[in-house]
């Protein structure tokens, strides 16, 4: 869309009606989205109204259905569930229900509705828009509404969300609220870890998704179960002959526990259900084990929501205005999703139409296209599950060794990438080492070859368990190249940050000094700050915005119960102001100071007179995020001095800097499974890469493709020379020239009700789904 036509659209919705309502099982996140749309409806100039009840309030009318102000919707995003409520209605199933509703709508002038819910709530929509004409004249013979009436009002747009925590909807990459789940899911797990240890047990963790496993998937994913059920993919036939065979030999190797994950739709092979009772039984009877069955239920929908669903309902409701305000009565429902980190608009019915053929492949026991119609993503997580969860014998020693390194600063997900490409190094018949203390270790000797075991339990661990310090290469190069040559290594996998890909360019521009660096060499970006080029998503800076989010949430309820009060809060990132910048999105921040987006004193002047505006509302507190290196002068002392002298009388002012508790804790589930999967693709890159440059007996690699980062690139994993990446790097403020999540910073400000211009807003494209675009390699 033209930057012209976004400024005619910014007040195209004058005359306009829009009503968000949720609807089926809630979902955490459904509130920021309730938020977005409010917020973004009322910004481009319509009337916003809220129905309370789901499509129950729908067809009651009354006060069910409300006009929402800005203010109704201010310090609602981090709650979880749904402030407007949400309720199962046979009524909506029905033509009168359904005629009803329209009445209702029509009464407030709304033909706009936005759906928050999974996919019976949206082909519910679909049904009552495809019916809107007839129902509209129904109400004409029935003399409830004039001619003129449903002329006026003859057409209704519809646009949904997919709120659900299974991730069950085809064609969206995460649905609002599942990233939550997990959070609630992985904190079992990580709690359950410790007492099984204590005591020797075995744990069956039961979670939700009765057709779809996901949950169960990814979690065990990020925790390293023994064993999975999900209703995909049935165990073969004897699986508990296999299963209690391979939890024995763990228990033999000195592992103290074991973890078994099931969703509540595990099926064997004939259809029928197994139970984590049965399941439990089993493992008792087989061996003797003390074990235990945890059901999750309800807890998965509960607590507050993760950044990342605040983040992505936040942008899908942005778009899901722009799309209703661009619709036209030829541009069919559709629904906002995420791809990457994009969000697109997908046509409704053809995300239903696919959803309803994975559940009728496997009703047909047609369990393998299940799983690749659930999407290429759902299918990696299975691959990479298998490929990790139990050791294989490779067929055949490959005679290469790959040392394994931390550099930088620790990231939580660190060890989650270690652990990974251990793993799958030895399965394919790889010598693995591992490297203590980043470069420094290597130029003095550090390194230990591993095994499959000696990396067991890492991946719900925080920080580098390796050891990682910020040492880079030309200090120590001489002592770097005897070590690789002393213990015949031919290819180094560098996980870290700035100094991790550094460190690696240094290494590549001393190959025409020394032959032993014609090696082969990955970086897999570390780092919370996410300030590494080559890729959108750096490990650790998911956990990293997370534990700002929360240190903010405390903070702001701090704020609203002495009213009158403004916090100045400072995150890291260097000069890199992704952690202010989506942790200010995530909180609601009434603005966030990073050194991408330059400020002056002007501007902190607005800032103040902003707040002052603000305390004279109901809600009386303020929240300023700072960069640590956002301006060299404009320190978070000066923020605190300029605020407490220019709200003197109207607020009082704090300020709290959060520090080195953005480093720390155990790694998010996005973090542990993104760490797993860019360990796994970078080795077998790596195994490529290597048996590509196998002259002669030797490792010979000095083209500028063998020495890479690997990164998220925004759908798909891509390897990025970083000879290539010299060029498009500030080395001086130690990040990329360019930076996708820049285009945040406007929603960020639209949400705080700053006026500003929509030129820069990037909307989303329509995009298909069919089983050939749900078969494209994506990102994770």
């Amino acid at each position: 869309m033209s930057a012209v036509d976004l400024e005619k659209l910014r007040m195209s919705g004058a005359g306009k009606a829009i009503a968000v309502l949720t609807s089926g099982g809630d979902a955490q996140g459904m509130n920021a989205a309730v938020r977005a749309v409010t917020r973004m409806g009322i910004y481009v100039g319509a009337k916003v109204f809220h129905i309370n009840e789901g499509y129950e309030g729908l067809v009651e009318g009354g006060d069910c259905i409300q006009q929402a102000s800005w203010l109704s919707v201010s310090n609602i995003i981090q709650l979880g569930g749904t402030i407007i409520g949400s309720a199962r209605c046979k009524a909506f199933t029905t033509h009168e229900g359904r005629l009803s509703a329209a009445f209702n709508l029509v009464q407030h002038g709304i033909t706009n509705l936005c759906v928050i819910g999974g996919d019976g709530s949206l082909t519910g929509a679909n049904i009552f828009r495809k019916e809107w004409g007839g129902l509209l004249e129904e109400l004409v013979k029935e003399e409830k509404i004039t001619e003129d009436v449903a002329a006026k009002y003859s057409h209704l747009n519809i646009v949904g969300l997919v709120g659900s925590i299974d991730n069950d909807f085809c064609g969206t990459d995460m649905t609002i609220g599942t990233d939550s789940a997990l959070h609630r899911i992985m904190e079992v797990i990580d709690a359950i870890t410790t007492t099984a240890q204590s005591h020797q047990r075995t744990f069956v963790l039961e979670v939700m998704g009765r057709h779809c496993g996901y949950l169960a998937l990814v979690s065990a994913l990020a925790s390293g179960a023994d064993w999975l059920f999900i209703p995909e993919c049935p165990p073969e036939d004897g699986w508990e002959d296999i299963m209690c065979t391979r939890l024995g030999e763990s228990r033999s190797r000195g592992s103290r526990l074991n973890i078994i994950i099931i969703a509540e739709g595990a099926i064997d092979q004939n259809g029928e259900p197994i139970t984590s009772n049965y399941v439990k039984e089993l493992v008792v009877k087989r061996l003797g084990f003390d074990t235990r069955v945890t059901v999750l239920g309800h807890v998965q929908r509960g607590g507050t929501p993760s950044a990342f669903d605040r983040v992505l309902s936040s942008k899908m409701g942005m778009e899901a205005v722009i799309a209703l305000m661009e619709a036209t009565p030829r541009t069919p429902a559709c629904v906002v999703s995420l791809s990457g980190n994009q969000s697109v608009r997908l046509p409704l019915m053809e995300c239903v139409q696919v959803t309803k053929d994975v559940q009728k492949a496997m009703e047909e026991k047609k369990f393998e296209e299940a799983i690749q119609l659930r999407g290429r993503s759902f299918e990696n997580n299975w691959n990479i599950y298998k490929l990790l969860a139990h050791q294989k014998p490779s067929e055949e020693k490959s005679n290469f060794s790959i040392a394994i390194l931390n550099v930088g600063a620790p990231a939580a997900g660190m060890n989650a990438a270690v652990r990974s490409a251990v793993r799958i190094g030895i399965s394919e018949g790889h010598k693995i080492y591992t490297v203590h203390d980043g470069f420094e270790g290597l130029a003095k000797g550090q390194i230990n070859e591993v095994g499959w075991h000696d990396v067991a339990g890492w991946l719900g661990r925080g920080g580098s368990m390796l050891g990682t310090k910020r040492t880079i290469p030309k200090s120590c190069m001489q002592n770097i190249v005897e070590n690789i040559r002393k213990y015949n290594i031919h290819a180094l996998l560098v996980v870290g940050g700035f100094e991790a890909y550094e460190g690696v360019l240094q290494l590549v521009e001393a190959r025409e000094q020394y032959e032993e660096l014609c090696i082969i060499m990955c970086v897999i970006p570390a780092t919370i700050s996410n300030n590494v080029p080559g890729t959108d998503f750096s490990i650790g800076c998911d956990t990293a915005v997370n534990a700002a989010m929360e240190s903010c949430d405390r903070i702001k309820q701090s704020a609203s119960g002495t009213k009158r009060r403004v916090f100045i809060v400072e995150t890291m990132g260097g000069y890199c102001g992704y952690l202010a910048t989506v942790a200010g999105i995530a909180v609601g921040a009434d603005a966030a100071y990073i050194y991408e987006d330059k400020f002056n004193i002007h501007d902190l002047k607005s800032n103040v007179e902003h707040l002052t505006e603000k305390m004279k509302t109901d809600i009386q507190r303020g929240l300023v995020l700072r960069n640590e290196k956002c301006h060299d002068y404009y320190t978070t002392d000066f923020l605190y001095n300029l605020y407490s002298a220019e709200g003197k009388g109207v607020f009082d002012c704090r300020t709290n800097v959060l520090g080195h508790l953005q480093q720390g804790g155990a790694p998010t589930p996005f973090d542990r499974n993104y760490g797993t999967k860019l360990g796994v693709k970078a080795v077998l890159w790596i195994s490529e890469k290597l048996r590509e440059s196998y002259r002669r007996g030797r490792v010979f690699a000095n083209a500028p493709d063998t020495a890479c980062v690997i990164g998220l690139k925004k759908k798909t994993v891509a390897f990025t020379s970083v000879c290539d990446l010299k060029k498009v790097t500030d080395f001086e403020h130690r990040m990329p020239r360019e930076q996708w999540w820049l285009n945040l910073r406007l929603m960020l400000k639209m949400l705080a009700n700053y006026q500003i211009s929509l030129t820069e807003y990037v909307s989303g494209k329509i995009e298909h789904v069919t089983r050939r675009t749900l078969s494209i390699e994506k990102g994770f």
